[in-house]
């Protein structure tokens, strides 16, 4: 009898639960010898999304990595490239009598239903001649700190489900920056209204570790390069993103090299300026360790310890310390909890019925002609990323203000990001960014006018649009569509008290100058259409 381990491609862990278990139950010699670990490669992923190309790069060579790892400790190990996952897993597991297939619990919802069907005996598509799959042995997920039964546990006793409620309970159950007598460091759970400083002039961070390609990934971006150039000749809609410039690491080691080049030049000047946008410094002091996550190349704990250890011993100041771990122990496990608990119809949740499709420029990454828009989708061309803020309040705002379909911005998200998965895009667009989920996640829609991005960004020096004007041809279009968006939904937005403020300055505005407002708001959702 074989067993067979099926390891996913975001599940890059010697201590991954489906290898750490068969171990603890056999040892570890016993379970190598009676086991083959198998890795697919699937290029039949872009048949369901079009993924930014430096994406496909990151995940396939992280694979290769990990088997080359794994075959180095000790384990009989399959990489297998193939068209789609069931053309590498049924021959295996026919090739190798494979009688019991582990595999980890996947982080993505439909993944799992996947999995499921693929290897059901009582489906009907299975040809009669062919064996009875082996038996399927779910092994629950390590890569997150709660568990999902444990997440719905602390969930249950509330009416709303707040990120500092279960960020402070994070804190207590792991023990993360804690004082005597229970009390967090420094008096306080959260230095939020410390990390929010505007860009002064001249604003600059250090430079990010970016790793030089060795071999495996040069041959991995010469097969994606492949794939891109058969796509034009077949007439296909190219590959959004560049390969010109990719220096994700691919390995372990160079993720945990990344963590330490972090602390030793960003981790401290992390928090004042985490909210802010400056034009040619995409990454100013933001960690970039969210691929490496969300990969299994990094785990949570770990790195959480490690940034605890490393501040304390820096004398790292306690909002910057506290910023970078909140967004771990925080809002990465919050968002993961919510993504199972909501269920699977919380992708459908469209709350402002919202059915505007996407812009062109969306895809094309560029030519919107707004400097903020045009800024980002720029340097999400060259890497995969943009942070927390220009996503939040540049591209998710810019979605809700248009009334953009949620649906289809979601699976925008999903595809160009570098570090973006279901688990992660489910909850951070539909609730977060576009309050389609109706305030299942956010208490108010994060909605903001040209202001906002004036204030915390560069981006409008030298701009086409005057962030000033709210209304005809040089108005900044994130001012006339906050106006509209507002009266469009003035009775729903009315009933929230968060938006009492905003309500009371719609209704300070005289006909003539709303309807001039929502006229150039029209124009501009139209030519978005068009571009």
């Amino acid at each position: 009898m074989t067993i067979g381990i099926w390891v996913l491609g975001d599940q890059l862990s010697l201590n991954q639960a489906a290898l750490h278990d068969l171990v603890a139950k056999l040892g570890v010699a016993e379970a190598q010898r009676r086991s083959r670990v198998l890795l697919i490669e699937s290029s039949g992923v872009l048949h369901q999304r079009a993924y930014h190309l430096q994406k496909l790069v990151l995940v396939w060579s992280a694979m290769r990595h990990f088997a080359a790892e794994l075959g180095e400790a000790g384990w009989h190990v399959d990489y297998r490239e193939a068209s789609g996952f069931a053309d590498a897993l049924q021959p295996w597991l026919v090739e190798h009598s494979i009688t019991e297939l582990h595999v980890m619990e996947p982080a993505e919802r439909p993944f799992r239903m996947a999995i499921s069907r693929l290897l059901d005996p009582s489906d009907n598509h299975q040809a009669r001649d062919r064996p009875l799959p082996p038996r399927l042995i779910w092994h629950a997920s390590t890569a997150f700190l709660w568990s999902r039964d444990d997440f719905a546990t602390w969930a249950r006793p509330y009416r709303q489900l707040r990120l500092e409620l279960f960020y402070r309970e994070g804190r207590r159950r792991f023990g993360v920056l804690m004082g005597p007598g229970g009390e967090p460091l420094g008096g306080q759970w959260n230095f939020d209204h410390d990390n929010r400083k505007s860009p002064p002039r001249g604003l600059s961070g250090p430079d990010p570790l970016w790793c030089e390609p060795d071999a495996v990934t040069v041959a991995v971006l010469a097969k994606v390069e492949g794939i891109q150039n058969g796509r034009r000749s077949a007439g296909l809609p190219p590959l959004p993103g560049s390969l010109e410039r990719f220096g994700w690491a691919v390995t372990r080691q160079s993720a945990l090299a990344v963590v330490e080049q972090f602390i030793a030049t960003r981790l401290d000047g992390f928090g004042p300026y985490q909210d802010a946008m400056v034009s040619a410094q995409p990454t100013l002091w933001h960690a970039l360790l969210s691929p490496y996550l969300n990969l299994g190349l990094l785990h949570p704990l770990e790195l959480i310890r490690r940034l605890e250890q490393a501040g304390l011993e820096r004398g790292t100041p306690l909002p910057s310390l506290e910023g970078v771990i909140r967004q771990i122990l925080g809002w990465r496990e919050y968002t993961n909890g919510l993504y199972w608990l909501f269920g699977p119809d919380y992708t459908e949740r469209n709350h402002f019925g919202a059915v505007a499709p996407l812009p062109a420029w969306l895809e094309q990454l560029g030519g919107s002609g707004m400097a903020c828009m045009d800024t980002v989708l720029g340097e999400i061309r060259a890497t995969g990323y943009a942070h927390h803020i220009q996503r939040l309040m540049v591209l998710a705002n810019y979605g809700l203000l248009a009334g953009l379909d949620p649906q289809a911005l979601t699976g925008w998200f999903h595809r160009q990001f570098i570090d973006g998965y279901d688990w992660v895009m489910q909850t951070n667009v539909i609730g977060m960014g576009l309050f389609a989920d109706g305030g299942l996640l956010a208490s108010k829609p994060y909605a903001a006018s040209g202001a906002y991005i004036n204030r915390m960004s560069t981006y409008c020096k030298g701009c086409r649009f005057n962030v000033k004007a709210r209304h005809g041809p040089d108005a900044c279009p994130f001012n006339s569509l906050y106006w509209d968006f507002l009266a469009r939904h003035q009775a729903q937005l009315g009933r929230n008290p968060r938006m009492g403020l905003m309500m009371k300055q719609l209704a300070k505005l005289d006909a003539a100058e709303l309807d001039a407002i929502r006229a150039t708001a029209a124009d501009h959702r139209q030519l978005a259409v068009q571009a």
